[in-house]
């Protein structure tokens, strides 16, 4: 394993529907600049432009030439390298959906590999990324194609060993960055997914799979689930076993619903940081992706990523870290702290605001997590919320918007619970009483919204906002139809509520009951009936 690079980066995912406007990501360079960050890698699946390429990214706010070229400068002028980052392999469900790229597409989101007109576009993708950035790293992507070669592949060239055809296509792809002057580095999890039944922590690559990988690709390991330095050391010396440069790449959690969480990524950052010194790795990340509509600000895992830079440098003392944090935001570190505040009180990540959020009152699908602290939790998250709000000009929008998010969850979490309780209990008193609560969820509902596009606004370009105005609301006609519902069966105007006759049970057999979990599926939220 060689290591022979020194930089600390921030990737941004710009490709889960939050394209982030030029002006936000300069004041966001200028955060983590003075945090101490050399480089900014832009995660952009299709949101950068290609020549002749009308449908990729459309309708996705990808960035012209000109704004790269302007981001790049900016970057510049700070001491940052921006780096691209995109995908050559899997990820590309943006470009796949179009009927012009049918050809190319082996399965899902995956390009067909071994098909000249993969190539004719990938070379599309370099020729552009290198018109638009200085840097000549690049991030390839490459990562999660847990279906190549199984789709349309197959059908054309019969059952392949999968690391034969990644293999393959890796080269070719390579041979194309470097046509462009690029470094590439790519994510080392198919390495081992496809030498090890599928697993990447834990196992370990054979010398014969190892010894495929092009010369001078840097791997980059990803990981942010653990809290525990050995985890992290044993992965680091699974990377041993490859003669390639390796990177490390952690997180800080901003990509599970509406809501950080800056303390177990701070918590993580310092047991995989640690490692990495141990292990001589210095050159690291820190990833701030954006999962299922880039619902979270832009700003809110800046605690996290602080800390992480602290870590990087070898920095442990707490208080000297709180108050330079202090020196660059304006806010206390517990004063942003709040940010996590509708979704703490429990180790690891836990995600109710968003599962509870859209959970159908009359399906209750997660009914069985509620519990009693967490339902007096969000009273309190709203006055911390609003005290941040009232400090910050800068970061406002995202503490208003989450302290409405508080306001609403107060009468929302538990709504469903409730309802059923009442119906099963033959309470009508009670039922009736639960209107005025329907009747505050769609009016906190609405503030939430429109909070919700002031804080997009502010950091994003507007596409990707129609998915929130769907979702939000059609639950907020979901409400009123399940209002309007109840009113009828307590008139007599209907004898029974079909859904609330169901015996309730819970969403997961094997969990405990009254525990919140991580779910951060909207539509599987939502809808019961499968996607197809």
């Amino acid at each position: 394993m060689e290591n022979n690079r020194r930089s600390l980066g921030v990737l941004l995912d710009c490709s889960r529907d939050a394209v982030y406007s030029v002006p936000a990501l300069k004041t966001f360079i200028g955060l983590i600049a003075g945090m101490g960050y050399t480089s900014l890698q832009l995660y952009t699946e299709d949101t950068y432009t290609l020549e002749n390429e009308p449908y990729f990214g459309r309708f996705r706010g990808r960035y012209s030439r000109a704004e790269l070229q302007e981001l790049d400068a900016f970057a510049a002028s700070e001491g940052v390298e921006l780096v691209p980052c995109i995908q050559t392999l899997a990820h590309l469900g943006g470009a796949l959906r179009w009927p012009a790229y049918a050809g190319r597409t082996d399965v899902n989101d995956i390009l067909l590999a071994g098909d000249e007109r993969t190539y004719a576009l990938i070379d599309k993708m370099f020729a552009s990324c290198a018109a638009s950035y200085t840097s000549r790293r690049i991030n390839i992507g490459m990562d999660e194609a847990h279906l190549v070669g199984l789709g349309r592949y197959l059908g054309l060239h019969g059952y392949r060993d999968r690391f034969s055809i990644l293999s393959e296509h890796l080269r070719r792809v390579t041979d194309i960055a470097r046509k462009y002057g690029f470094s590439p580095m790519m994510w080392s999890d198919m390495f081992f997914r496809l030498a090890c039944g599928g697993e990447y922590y834990g196992g370990s690559v054979p010398p014969a799979v190892a010894g495929q990988v092009p010369e001078g690709l840097t791997l980059v390991y990803w990981d942010y689930y653990s809290t525990d330095r050995a985890h992290y050391e044993r992965m680091l010396d699974a990377h041993a076993g490859f003669s390639n440069p390796v990177a490390f790449a952690g997180g800080a959690w901003s990509w599970s619903g509406f809501v950080p969480h800056n303390r177990f990524s701070i918590a993580a950052s310092r047991a995989a940081l640690s490692a990495c010194r141990r292990r001589g790795v210095e050159d690291v990340f820190i990833t701030c992706w954006r999962d299922d509509g880039a619902e979270c600000s832009l700003y809110a895992p800046l605690p996290a990523l602080y800390c992480a830079a602290a870590f990087y440098r070898g920095e442990t003392d707490e208080d000297r870290i709180a108050r330079g944090f202090a020196a660059l935001t304006g806010l206390a570190m517990d004063e942003f702290l709040a940010a996590d505040l509708p979704e703490a009180g429990e180790e690891g990540v836990a995600d109710p605001c968003k599962y509870m959020l859209y959970s159908d009152p009359f399906l209750g699908l997660f009914d069985d997590t509620v519990n009693g602290p967490r339902a007096r939790s969000f009273a309190p998250a709203e006055a911390r919320l609003r005290a941040a709000a009232a400090r910050s000009a800068l970061f406002a929008p995202m503490f208003e918007n989450l302290a409405d998010l508080c306001s609403l969850m107060q009468v929302k979490y538990d709504l469903g619970a409730r309802t059923r309780r009442a119906y099963r209990a033959g309470d009508p008193a009670a039922l009736r009483a639960l209107d005025a609560d329907y009747a505050a969820a769609e009016t906190r509902l609405g503030r939430f919204l429109q909070s919700f596009r002031a804080r997009w606004e502010s950091e994003c370009k507007p596409y990707g906002l129609e998915k929130h105005d769907v979702r939000l609301g059609g639950l907020l006609c979901r409400l009123g139809r399940c209002r309007a519902v109840l009113r009828e069966y307590c008139s007599g105007a209907r004898a029974s509520i079909p859904e609330l006759e169901e015996e309730p049970l819970p969403y997961d057999p094997a969990a405990e009951r009254g525990k919140d979990i991580c779910f951060n599926d909207w539509f599987h939220t939502a809808f019961i009936k499968p996607q197809m």
